[in-house]
């Protein structure tokens, strides 16, 4: 008799059992990291289906909540070697190094610079929450027939799934379309909201599980309702000293932002004065060098031309020396014919001689001309050397310094209870608007993952050639099946509308 009495419980009796009012938790850092570390866990340990590109999105954000920001001189090739990021069925499932992985894990966590370790940590969350498995609890079931199911209880609602896949449910009562939840002895009955769909049973194996169903299903719907309702005064505060603590954080971050993007750019100046100021080093040196190949140039050129004058004076000596000897060989001719004839071809000689000794002192003649104008080209290079260094020495090392500063940036609805059966009811207006709240939720959701997806996709698409389809899981079939179909999902299970003329129900 007792057992019966048990047996018998129902949603609204253990209700009855919790208090009226409730006080809100605050979730300490310690807390979150832990549930945020079972999350990961249950992801590398498979327990929880991820896809390999949203593995590796998540991996990249493991690695920003453990090391902060991406900086190439610290984080070099191979510092995530000894880390497990990744489920061991993804890095199975490619032809892909290590190496291969950590490049592409690093352009992602090169992409979340300025995050908080909390961020970091919310993201990740964010993302996984959005996995086909996220926070499914999965019980073993038999409908009226006897045909073996699985049924899943998370927070959006009652999901029944193939044993065969637990990714696609073959049909969710979301928590909005459920009117009331019973069981007695090893039989659950779900009442859905609407009347002209037929009630839903199945039976479970032990009571023990009926209790834990029945406790998951009263717990995943108050935190539902909670979600929808009017927060209290107290929860009012809390949130406003959050969202002044997040502020204040914010500011925080800016501040330390500023004051390191002006580190950065002082320690840019200084590396650009540093470098202008060698470089005019080495300007005022090859000034020096130049100038001092200028007048030893100038030196030669000076001591080439004295040279050149003496030679000249030298020739023209010779060649009037030619001349007089010329002239006194004609005046003194000798008198018979072969004399004479000899005489002459001497005096050819002389006149060739002189000639050549003409042309020649011309020659050094012109080459002291030259000489003198390369002296005087010489010296006025040597003038502008001279100049030049003078600038150079007379030139600011440090110029003026402006920097810029930066620029500091609806009620729960009633339960009516009911004698023996012990069941909860749901008013249908407040479950429709309780529908088109979590309807325009989604929506705005969906808008802001578009970016994210985008990333994903195109992640998918590049390793895509690296997969070795024989290794592929039963989980990743499925997978690819469901986002060849559309994505289809739990969650989109959900936003499937009933069929036309509202079926029974048949599975």
């Amino acid at each position: 008799m007792a057992g019966a009495i048990a047996s018998r419980m129902s949603f609204s009796s253990l209700k009855r059992k919790q208090p009226k009012t409730f006080t809100v938790r605050i979730v300490t850092m310690d807390a979150e990291m832990e549930f945020n570390c079972e999350v990961k866990k249950q992801i590398l340990d498979e327990k929880i289906y991820c896809p390999p590109e949203a593995s590796v999105l998540l991996a990249s954000y493991a690695v920003q909540a453990k090391y902060g920001d991406y900086d190439p001189s610290v984080h070099k090739r191979g510092f995530l070697a000894q880390e497990e990021l990744l489920p061991k069925r993804v890095i199975n499932l490619y032809q892909m190094t290590p190496e291969m992985w950590e490049e592409r894990i690093t352009a992602w966590y090169a992409e979340h610079r300025g995050r908080a370790r909390d961020e970091a940590e919310m993201e990740y969350l964010k993302i996984a929450q959005d996995l086909e498995m996220y926070g499914v609890n999965y019980f073993a079931i038999r409908n009226k027939k006897g045909t073996e199911l699985l049924l899943g209880v998370d927070a959006l609602g009652l999901h029944i799934y193939d044993p065969e896949n637990r990714l696609t449910p073959k049909i969710s009562f979301p928590w909005n379309e459920i009117r009331n939840i019973s069981y007695s002895d090893k039989e659950f009955t779900i009442k859905p909201l609407d009347k002209k769909i037929d009630v839903f049973k199945f039976n479970s194996s032990k009571l023990r599980v009926n209790k834990l169903i029945l406790q998951l299903c009263i717990g995943n719907h108050d935190l539902f309702m909670r979600r929808r309702k009017a927060d209290s005064l107290e929860v009012q505060q809390m949130k406003a000293q959050a969202r002044e603590e997040k502020a204040r954080k914010q500011m925080e971050r800016q501040r330390l932002a500023r004051e390191k993007q002006m580190r950065e750019e002082a320690e840019r100046t200084r590396d650009e004065l540093e470098r202008r100021l060698l470089q005019m080093k080495e300007e005022a040196t090859m000034a020096n060098e130049a100038l001092m190949r200028s007048e030893e140039t100038a030196d030669l050129l000076a001591e080439k031309a004295q040279i050149t004058e003496e030679e000249a004076k030298l020739l023209a000596q010779k060649a009037a020396e030619a001349e007089q000897e010329m002239q006194r060989i004609k005046a003194t001719a000798i008198r018979t014919e072969e004399e004479k004839r000899l005489m002459e071809q001497k005096v050819l000689e002389a006149e060739v001689l002189a000639l050549k000794m003409a042309e020649e002192s011309e020659r050094r003649a012109k080459e002291a001309d030259q000489l003198k104008q390369d002296l005087q080209e010489a010296r006025e290079a040597e003038r502008r050397a001279k100049q030049k260094l003078l600038e150079i020495a007379t030139k600011p090392t440090y110029p003026p310094m402006n920097p810029i500063p930066a620029p500091l940036p609806p009620d729960i609805p009633s339960f009516n209870l009911v004698g023996d059966s012990l069941s909860f009811d749901f008013k249908d207006t407040d479950m429709k608007r309780l529908s088109m709240e979590i309807e325009k939720e989604k929506v705005e959701y969906m808008e802001k993952s578009k970016h994210l997806q985008e990333q994903l996709n195109e992640l998918k698409t590049e390793i895509e050639a690296l997969k070795l389809k024989e290794r592929e899981t039963a989980l990743d079939i499925l997978h690819n099946e469901n986002s060849d179909r559309g994505g289809s999902s739990k969650h989109n299970t959900i936003k499937k509308p009933q069929a036309q003329g509202r079926r029974p129900i048949c599975i």
